[in-house]
């Protein structure tokens, strides 16, 4: 005889949604995470170099923003 018995074992009848706010901040997570492996693996140059890789976006944005 087990423990538990079938009757005891409950699964979700529905599947659940999550919210668009836990995709962002899972996309957040995600994001530190892979710049600490850069830091762990590269060192000071895996710092800075997502700073550096994204000049030309933040470039890009700006003449957006001024051309109104």
């Amino acid at each position: 005889m087990s423990l538990a018995s079938a009757s005891d074992i409950s699964t979700p009848k529905t599947k659940t949604k999550l919210d668009p706010a836990t995709w962002v901040w899972a996309g957040i997570a995600l994001l530190v995470a892979l710049w600490g492996t850069s830091i762990a693996m590269f060192g000071v140059p895996g710092l800075y170099m997502p700073a550096v890789a994204l000049v030309p976006v933040i470039y890009l944005a700006l003449i957006l923003i001024s051309r109104g």
